[in-house]
Order: C-alpha cells, then sequence, then structure tokens
C-alpha cells in the first residue's frame, strides 16, 4: 500500500470535521452565541465584577483603608432611617421625571421643526447635536459661570430687562437649583431625542399623509393618529435610555451644585459618593448607589408598560 493510499483516510476525515465546523457555525444559535461572547466577557469585566463587589460592600461595614466586617443588611436599615436619604430619593425622582418629560416633549418639537424642508438645513442639525457632544463636564463649567451670582449672564440680561438687583440666586436657592440642573439636563439631552425621532419621522411613510390629506384630515389628526404611533417604539427606547442615564446622573450635579444647598439637589449618585470618598464609609455608599436599582427597575417597568399600552 502506498502512502499517498495510507493519507486518504486522514484527508477524508478532517473534510469530515471540517464540513461538521461549518455546518456548526451555520446554526444561527451557536453563531449568535460566538459573536456575543466577546461582548459578554468585557461586561463581565467592566460591569459585572464591581457590581457584585458593590453587593459585598454594602454588607459590609467598610472604613477607608480598614478591612470590612460583615453587618448583613444593616446598612440598608440606617439608610431607611435616615431623613437625607428620603430626600434624597424624591429629588431623584422628581430630577428624572421633569427632565424626561420635557426632553420628550421638547425632542418632539426639535425632531419635528427639523423634518422641514429649509435652507442649511444640515448645518442646523450639525450645530444642534453640541450639546450632546461636548464633554458633560467642560459644558456644566460653562452653565456654572453663566448662573453665577456675580458674573451671570442670564441675571444681567435679566436686570437688563428691569428684574432687581442683582437677580435671583440660581445655584443658592434650593427650589432655583433644582430648576437649574433640570433645565441644564433637558438642554443637554435634546439633541439625543431630537435626533433619534428625526430619524423616525423620516421612515414615516408619505403616502400615509397624503392618503389622511385625501381624507380630510388636519395637521393634528395626521400628527396623533399617525405621527405619534409610527413614533411609539423610537420614544419607548430613547425614554428608557433618558430615565437611565437622568436617575443616575452625576457630573453634572456635582460640578454645579455639589448636592446643594442643604441637600436640595442631592441625588443618589451624589449622595453616594458623599458619604463614600468624602464620608469614608465604602459600605454605607454602596448600599445608598444599590437602592437605585429597585427604584429605578420600576421606574423602567411602569414607563414600558405605559407607552406600550394602547
Amino acid at each position: 500500500m502506498t502512502i499517498a493510499t495510507e493519507r486518504l483516510p486522514v484527508v477524508a476525515q478532517a473534510t469530515r470535521r471540517r464540513a461538521s465546523l461549518s455546518a456548526l457555525l451555520d446554526r444561527q444559535d451557536v453563531f449568535s452565541w460566538l459573536m456575543m461572547a466577546l461582548p459578554l466577557a468585557f461586561l463581565a469585566a467592566l460591569v459585572g465584577y464591581p457590581f457584585f463587589y458593590g453587593i459585598l460592600l454594602s454588607l459590609e461595614d467598610r472604613p477607608v483603608a480598614h478591612a470590612g466586617t460583615f453587618v448583613g443588611l444593616r446598612n440598608f436599615v440606617a439608610d431607611a432611617h435616615d431623613p437625607v436619604f428620603w430626600q434624597v430619593a424624591a429629588n431623584t425622582f422628581i430630577y428624572t421625571g421633569a427632565a424626561t418629560l420635557l426632553k420628550m416633549v421638547g425632542g418632539l418639537g426639535l425632531a419635528l421643526a427639523m423634518n422641514q424642508h429649509f435652507r442649511m438645513k444640515n448645518l442646523v442639525r450639525a450645530v444642534l447635536l453640541l450639546p450632546f457632544i461636548v464633554p458633560t463636564v467642560l459644558s456644566t463649567v460653562a452653565w456654572l459661570w453663566m448662573l453665577d451670582p456675580a458674573f451671570s449672564v442670564v441675571n444681567r440680561l435679566m436686570v437688563a430687562l428691569g428684574w432687581p438687583r442683582p437677580g435671583p440666586s440660581w445655584l443658592g436657592n434650593p427650589t432655583l437649583a433644582m430648576v437649574s440642573i433640570i433645565v441644564i439636563n433637558t438642554w443637554r439631552g435634546l439633541p439625543f431625542y431630537g435626533i433619534s425621532l428625526l430619524a423616525g419621522l423620516q421612515a414615516v411613510p408619505a403616502d400615509l399623509y397624503e392618503a389622511a390629506s385625501i381624507d380630510g384630515a388636519g395637521g393634528w389628526a395626521r400628527f396623533r393618529f399617525i405621527t405619534l404611533p409610527m413614533l411609539r417604539p423610537i420614544i419607548l427606547i430613547v425614554t428608557l435610555f433618558s430615565v437611565i442615564f437622568t436617575f443616575a446622573d452625576f457630573q453634572l450635579v456635582y460640578v454645579l451644585t455639589h448636592g446643594g444647598p442643604a441637600n436640595a439637589t442631592q441625588l443618589f449618585a451624589t449622595y453616594a459618593f458623599d458619604i463614600a470618598m468624602n464620608g469614608g464609609q465604602l459600605g454605607l455608599g454602596a448600599s445608598v448607589a444599590l437602592a437605585m436599582l429597585p427604584a429605578l427597575a420600576l421606574l423602567i417597568v411602569l414607563l414600558t408598560v405605559y407607552l406600550r399600552r394602547e
């Protein structure tokens, strides 16, 4: 028997292996898992480990530079008896609800305006993205100067229009401070809403509007029965993202007010940071941060049910 004849079974076996491997990769479920393997590993390393480590910290009495002592749910019980914690919870819900509603309404109006035909439309769209593109800390520092009691451009304009000098203290008054961070968060998030909804508007078939116009439907009827139903899935997704980002907001609030005055703008993220880093209580700070999860999950579920309801 020649060498070539002896190699035939080996070659046939290798060919069968390659064929079986190719058939395995052609299966949709196997290929999907292979494509998700790297992102899942990335999430496990950069999200999963900090998350579970945060849970471990929340169950310990862990001062900075000291070993932790297991205390169970004592940190969460301390949070429940802390009046500042409940003020923080109320602040977070007010901040998230007001900013999300303003971004939803304003973003829809912005998308409708940008969907019209006018000169230099592409340039206007590019400029409108600037608030979302500029780094959060940089744009927030600019707003900090604009709202400064002594150098505020806003106050000077109001005084020029007849407001008594020196103008309101935007970040020193509890109510005005909350209004200020809501307005700035809305300003920053409007482009995200506007561009996302604009993409949805451009996907609506023009034939639907033409047919509705022929049937005698006015502008409001076309908006209510065509535009809104067609945009519902996009509104759902964009609102979910907005709720998540706004609920866990840290940079904007911390740069502007540090949670003040008198905890009037303190949110879950900023309060957890203050307790853990400034107060040196890592376990208690982790418990405050984890307290966001049930509230955020409840918000997402309620929002999903409401927006998917016919």
